[in-house]
């Protein structure tokens, strides 16, 4: 095994979280029962503000960045986890306050860990990383409610063309439902109907604040961006409908009503990816492994060199990047 590996860690400097390549060594490293080495991870909107300095991200520091890793055991002290097993981990506080996937090498606490569908790669895991997971999540919390039918209705995502959006839209695409996007980059069109988009809706309509109640027209959404966007998703969304929120991006206020709920009925679902129970994340992990189509997977997705993640990170922040970008880590 190597002595010393690359990882991008997050320091106080001077009061400000800064983060910078550094060699590290196993020594280095948490002491917890699972050493995985890491083969690829992904960039996600709390990287890029991690990486970037843009939010306080981590909780604790120093710390490793990257809340998705995917790789293989190689070494353990639990029997549930044996060398050789192939493992994706998404979320659990990585990067907050467990170290997190951009690292070479990295010990993670067993309950921690999901094993790999078989059929999928590890690159094939971290396109799909901590944003297809959550979009998996809502998807399936639409479905388990109930009122979405594919072929009725129309069904809204938000925030189309980012990473949770375009999966998202993948998936409800790949199982018959009628997808609209919301964007507010028309140049991501084309792109957006090779995933199966039907329909558009400028960001902007959504970004303005709306009467408590209008005109009913999605089924159900999956709102990737929050504040006065949900607020308006909610006011449209027609009777006995759902709407999923996993995101934050336009701001964390809800400046809504009750209107929606008490006179149709309409239900907010709220989707946590980070602190999701094993069954749950097992169950979304067998959905995408069942309904992901792994062709437009590909389309979606970029892949980079671990180097590049300053730059990235800057742009998924500046809303510069579409789709998923997987970070090669070996």
């Amino acid at each position: 095994m190597i002595e010393s590996f690359t990882a991008l860690v997050i320091r106080d400097v001077e009061g400000k979280p800064r983060a910078g390549f550094e060699q590290l060594t196993l020594a280095d490293l948490p002491d917890n029962d699972v050493l995985v080495e890491i083969s690829h991870s992904s960039l996600n909107y709390k990287d890029g503000l991690a990486v970037s300095g843009k939010g306080r991200i981590a909780r604790r520091l120093p710390m490793v960045a990257g809340i998705d890793l995917a790789g293989v055991v190689v070494e353990s002290r639990v029997p549930e986890w044996q060398p050789g097993d192939r493992v994706v981990v998404n979320g659990w506080g990585l990067s907050e306050t467990e170290w997190g996937g951009y690292s070479r090498f990295q010990r993670i606490k067993p309950g921690h860990l999901t094993r790999l569908p078989e059929g999928f790669s590890a690159a094939e895991a971290m396109a799909i990383g901590t944003a297809g997971y959550t979009a998996a999540l809502c998807v399936l919390a639409l479905e388990d409610w109930g009122q979405i039918a594919p072929g009725a209705g129309e069904v809204l995502v938000t925030g189309a063309a980012g990473g949770v959006g375009s999966v998202a839209v993948s998936l409800l695409a790949k199982r018959g439902y009628r997808v609209t996007a919301a964007t507010g980059r028309p140049e991501q069109h084309d792109f957006l109907r090779d995933l199966g988009v039907s329909a558009f809706v400028e960001r902007a309509e959504l970004a303005a604040p709306g009467k408590m109640l209008q005109a009913e027209r999605w089924t159900g959404a999956v709102d990737t961006v929050g504040s006065t966007t949900l607020a308006n998703v909610l006011a449209q969304t027609c009777y006995g409908g759902a709407v999923t929120a996993c995101g934050l991006a336009g701001g964390a206020d809800l400046p809504g009503s009750v209107m929606p709920h008490i006179l149709r009925g309409v239900a907010l679902l709220g989707i946590d990816s980070v602190m999701a129970p094993a069954a749950k994340r097992d169950r979304a992990w067998a959905y995408l492994a069942e309904h992901l189509d792994r062709a437009k997977l590909a389309e979606l997705t970029t892949v980079a060199p671990v180097s590049a993640l300053p730059e990235l990170a800057r742009k998924i922040v500046a809303g510069e990047t579409r789709g998923r970008t997987v970070i090669e880590i070996a």
